[in-house]
């Protein structure tokens, strides 16, 4: 806690004690200046509308509103770190729109802190970058238009572009929950065409029209972790199977201390290998996980899934070889 903090605490407990406390107490209870208690006052007045006043017949300072009390939103320099840093994410995840109203909140914060905690907020962005990827931009009034519609449980009428077959269909859905992975958002919700819980990429509903003529219950027994405890990165899928992985010692050095999934478990072997388990129906997305890694990693279970990567193996091999034989 820095000085001026412990300063101002203290003179607002002095005050509300009723003691009437007057300048030259504080000098001496701190061992500061006039100048600068005067400071501690003048803030106190300015940042947080303080009610004082002096009181020439008892020489000391009192609140004229007893039921005002000093704000409880003091923050260290570290926890405004993390704010900002959260902007600069939002930037990048969310998209400008949600920016702005998070960069006023940050002003407002740095601007209430004493002295001794000023940051200079412009100076972080030259020690933190952020390399997100190819994420997926947001449309930042269909995000609210989803949290509202969670929010109040109204169903939404979407135009979808289903990425699998091209097609674009009509889709009318309840939305439950939001989530991200690896910055691009998917919205689980009830699909009145399946009749089941299904999720949805953001980036590809085209257009929407919120139904509010009647609001939709949500299934209570549903639960968001264990809707996606089954799948694995953006993917979900029905059935969990056991799945194994053998990394190489290459890989292994840039495998520990991650975690790819809830479940998953290391196992290391003496010539600086690792195996990862971990339980998951998303296999689909597993054999791209798996193959992004290269020459550097193997299934080793289920064999099923070892025999489709081998085989998409051979279809790259065959790609890449075709130019050389024709």
């Amino acid at each position: 806690m820095s000085l001026r903090l412990e300063r101002l605490l203290a003179i607002d407990a002095a005050i509300r004690g009723g003691g009437y406390p007057s300048v030259t107490v504080f000098m001496r209870r701190f061992e500061v200046s006039e100048r600068t208690v005067r400071g501690d006052l003048a803030f106190m007045r300015a940042r947080f509308n303080a009610p004082l006043r002096y009181d020439r017949l008892n020489g000391g300072y009192f609140y004229t509103d007893t039921t005002w009390v000093l704000p409880n939103f003091f923050v260290t320099e570290g926890e405004l770190l993390a704010f900002f840093l959260s902007v600069e994410l939002t930037r990048r995840y969310l998209g400008t729109a949600f920016e702005t109203p998070l960069r006023k909140m940050v002003d407002l914060l740095a601007s209430s802190l004493p002295d001794a905690l000023q940051i200079d907020l412009s100076a972080l962005t030259q020690h933190y970058t952020f390399q997100p990827g190819a994420t997926v931009g947001a449309d930042a009034t269909l995000l609210m238009t989803l949290f509202e519609c969670m929010r109040e449980r109204w169903p939404i009428d979407m135009t979808y572009l289903t990425a699998s077959t091209g097609e674009r269909k009509q889709r009318v859905i309840e939305p439950y929950q939001l989530f991200n992975v690896r910055g691009d958002w998917q919205v689980v919700a009830f699909d009145h065409r399946r009749q089941g819980v299904r999720q949805f990429a953001v980036s590809r509903i085209e257009t929407w029209t919120v139904l509010r003529a009647k609001r939709f219950v949500r299934d209570p027994g549903f639960s968001v972790v264990e809707y996606l405890s089954t799948g694995f990165l953006a993917e979900r899928g029905d059935q969990a199977v056991e799945i194994e992985v053998w990394f190489d010692t290459y890989q292994a050095r840039y495998m520990r201390g991650r975690e790819f999934h809830p479940s998953q478990h290391i196992e290391e072997h003496d010539d600086g290998s690792l195996t990862v388990r971990l339980s998951s129906g998303a296999l689909d997305e597993v054999r791209r996980w798996v193959m992004s890694f290269g020459r550097h990693a193997k299934v080793i279970v289920p064999a099923s899934l070892a025999a489709e990567i081998a085989a998409e193996a051979a279809e790259v091999v065959r790609l890449y070889t075709q130019d050389e034989n024709s």
